[in-house]
């Protein structure tokens, strides 16, 4: 609505039975899916007492932030299905599952910086040597990540809102306002979601590289490490895409609220059709975070222990000889 006098604000029915069944359902289901898989890696790591390692808190804790988004989603969807045109022109209802929504969505961005960073901590040997991530580190970032996510997400509750006025209402995300929305997303999206774990993971492909050349000068170089840089560099892309293509949508999504001068009815029924894909997309990132960052979560670190070790001893032995 976006403040504008024309636009009609009753509640007539608007919505297609077979849409709201066609939506609905594939959001529920792999919102149920996510929760499944989550809960499955939040049993085991604590079954397995995997949490000692500094890694593995946060491993856990990004399974809790997607087992929040996954539940939060349930409850959109269900209100969705059973009141479709509270989604459209806004309710009291929706203000607490957004909320919770978006504290969820922001927690698992913050984890996965956390991630990040943690992972460039153990490949770069030189910051390595001056700050170890440990423990008492991972549990300060988890509560951190929350206290933050818990705020930003609270601030509809808090009044931040246009549940009582039609101002800068967001036609896509009502009761919430259009300048909340743009506060959250580029900070966070843009700048939390894209640009710092581009950096990171780009940084941690430079360092393998940089380590390969010493080798290869070294005359040491060997396919061991060959293989193993592609491995690391693969899912480090992989990992980038996936938040990339869960959370843009999104975001494209935010940047049309921000410029819209149409009402609800005329953007009826494309606009909320993509709306809701762009919410099953986030959900998809959910279910992906368990598959990369817990199935291949070993291995990978395996593979970073190997190349930081192969590089060091092959270093070591190319500095002896020179000697």
């Amino acid at each position: 609505m976006n403040g504008y006098p024309n636009c009609s604000a009753n509640h007539t029915k608007i919505w297609s039975h077979y849409l709201v069944l066609a939506l609905g359902i594939p959001q529920l289901t792999i919102n149920i899916a996510s929760v499944i898989f989550n809960c499955t890696v939040i049993f085991t790591r604590i079954a397995t007492k995997d949490l000692h390692k500094p890694i593995s808190i946060l491993f856990c804790n990004l399974a809790f932030s997607d087992l929040f988004t996954s539940f939060s989603g349930f409850w959109i969807s269900t209100l969705f299905i059973t009141n479709p045109d509270i989604t459209i022109f806004g309710s009291k209802d929706m203000l607490a599952p957004y909320a919770l929504y978006t504290m969820s969505i922001l927690s698992t961005i913050y984890n996965l910086v956390s991630i990040g960073i943690e992972r460039y901590l153990a490949v770069a040997e030189s910051m390595r040597t001056r700050f170890r991530a440990a423990r008492n580190h991972s549990v300060a970032a988890v509560l951190i990540n929350w206290v933050l996510a818990f705020f930003l997400g609270c601030l509809p509750l808090m009044g931040w809102n246009c549940l009582h006025r039609r101002k800068n209402l967001s036609v896509l995300y009502s009761p919430f306002c259009v300048d909340y929305l743009i506060f959250i997303t580029i900070p966070n999206i843009v700048v939390a979601a894209f640009i710092i774990p581009l950096f990171t993971y780009l940084r941690i492909i430079i360092i393998l590289r940089k380590r390969k050349l010493r080798m290869k000068a070294c005359g040491q170089a060997t396919g061991t490490y060959k293989s193993a840089e592609i491995q690391v560099a693969r899912t480090s892309i992989f990992i980038w895409l996936l938040a990339l293509i869960s959370y843009a949508p999104f975001f494209a999504g935010v940047i049309f609220d921000a410029t819209n001068h149409q009402c609800h009815a005329d953007l009826y029924p494309g606009i909320y059709i993509f709306r809701n894909c762009t919410a099953m997309l986030i959900t998809m990132n959910c279910l992906g975070n368990p598959i990369i960052y817990t199935l291949k979560a070993k291995p990978l670190g395996d593979k970073l222990k190997a190349l930081k070790c192969l590089s060091t001893n092959r270093v070591r032995a190319c500095t002896l000889e020179n000697i």
